[in-house]
Formats: C-alpha cells, sequence, structure tokens
C-alpha cells in the first residue's frame, strides 16, 4: 500500500470531520497556524490540504474572517442530462443511495400515479423510496414507481447503487423525460428527518421516462425527487423544462 502525503492526512481528518458532523456547515476551521501546531506539519502543507478542500467544496474561505465549512452546492442548467453521480461529482462528492422502503401495489390504489404510467387499474406497480447522497451527506429523497408490466420484478440489491444501469442490464433502452416539472415545497418531518436538516425548502422534481424494448415504447417510471436546495437548484429557460434526473 503506498504511502499517502502529509497534506492527505490533513486534508482527510478536516472531510471525514464534516461528513461524520464533528463539523457542520458554517463550523469555523482553525487557523493555518493552529492546524500547523495539531498536525505537526508545514504551513505550506496545511495550505495544500486546505486548497483542496476548498476546490472541492467543503470549505470557504471569508475575507477578514477565516475559513468556515460550506455546503457543497450544485446547478443544474436547463438541457443537461448529467446523472446524480456525475453531478455529484461536479462538486467533489461521491453519490450513494439508501433504500427507505420498497412495496408492490395496485395501479387502482394509486390513481395518479397510475395516469402518469397509464398503467391499467389492476396493474402492479413498484414503489421505493431512496435516500441519495454525497460523500454519505443526504442531498435528496426519491420517491419511484415502476410499471410491473414493464419490469415484472426488481432486484432489490439494485436500488443501493444506480437503478437505470440496472434497467439498462435488463436490455431495456431509457428515453429520459421531454418535461420535468420543478417547484419548490416545505418538507415534510420525515423529510427533515432523512435529510439531517432543519428549516430548509426543498426542490421537488418529477417526472415520466419511457422504456424501450423489443421495439416497443412505454411509460415506465415515474419519480419525485426532493432535492435539500441548500445543496442543489435548477436554471432554465422554461421553469416547467430542466434536465432529467438519472437514478
Amino acid at each position: 500500500m503506498s504511502k499517502i502525503s502529509k497534506y492527505q492526512v490533513v486534508e482527510r481528518a478536516i472531510r471525514d470531520a464534516i461528513i461524520d458532523g464533528t463539523l457542520k456547515v458554517g463550523d469555523q476551521l482553525m487557523t493555518e497556524e493552529e492546524l500547523c501546531a495539531r498536525f505537526g506539519f508545514s504551513r505550506t502543507t496545511i495550505g495544500k490540504a486546505l486548497d483542496n478542500l476548498r476546490a472541492h467544496g467543503y470549505i470557504e474561505r471569508v475575507a477578514g474572517r477565516g475559513t468556515f465549512v460550506k455546503a457543497a452546492h450544485v446547478e443544474k442548467q436547463a438541457g443537461s442530462s448529467s446523472s446524480f453521480t456525475e453531478d455529484m461529482a461536479s462538486i467533489g462528492l461521491k453519490a450513494g443511495a439508501k433504500l427507505i422502503s420498497y412495496e408492490v401495489l395496485r395501479a387502482r390504489d394509486m390513481p395518479e400515479i397510475a395516469k402518469h404510467l397509464h398503467a391499467d387499474e389492476n396493474e402492479l406497480i413498484h414503489h421505493f423510496v431512496r435516500l441519495r447522497t454525497g460523500d454519505e451527506r443526504p442531498v435528496a429523497i426519491g420517491y419511484t414507481y415502476i410499471r410491473g408490466s414493464v419490469i415484472p420484478a426488481v432486484d432489490i440489491e439494485s436500488l443501493d447503487g444506480s437503478f437505470y444501469a440496472y434497467v439498462r442490464s435488463l436490455g431495456i433502452e431509457i428515453h429520459p423525460a421531454e418535461q420535468v416539472r420543478i417547484c419548490a415545497v416545505l418538507p415534510s418531518e420525515e423529510q427533515l428527518e432523512l435529510l439531517e436538516a432543519r428549516e430548509i425548502a426543498l426542490l421537488r422534481s418529477s417526472h415520466v421516462n419511457c422504456a424501450v424494448k423489443d421495439g416497443s415504447t412505454a411509460p415506465f417510471e415515474y419519480t419525485e425527487t426532493y432535492y435539500n436546495s441548500d445543496m442543489f437548484s435548477f436554471t432554465a429557460q422554461n421553469p416547467q423544462a430542466t434536465a432529467t434526473p438519472q437514478w
């Protein structure tokens, strides 16, 4: 195993403290002099570690005040087809997924969802809720509905990673939604708990994707995603059309 550099020791220590909540958004870091004393490294080494943390969106320097833990933020542009994984990578974070719940329901028990999916009332619908993370920090909650007539069975283990990669492994081509609706909403207590946040607004994105298999095209997925607006924003010329989140 290769030995890590001194600046990486400092960088990892601060990053891990941010990820595990020891250092929270808005907390002020030690000064460079204090970090030198704590780690026993030169100011050049400490400076390189801080530069890397700034470049990856973990911290920010405020002139005359010091260095503070920053809330990493993604600004998604209209027409972008970047995946959640790519969005997280763009701010130096590793994407993750955690399955919160999974159930199979009848379309007749959820008429609005059935309408989105053009599903017959007797059709089975897979419904699952996932928490999406960046470097293990909660970023968004996805509520997804999948037509059983298109995907009869879902491998539960696939829901801890990229679900779309799993869909493509089944020989299904995905046609992204032409329209994605975006609106600001207030979070529920459950959403606040999952996102480990208080006093935030959420951005709700909803879309329908179609599946192409054996030459046939049909709606197969309806997803509502609730993003922590402190970490995610959308910019679009048409307020009802923007990028389709790829999960």
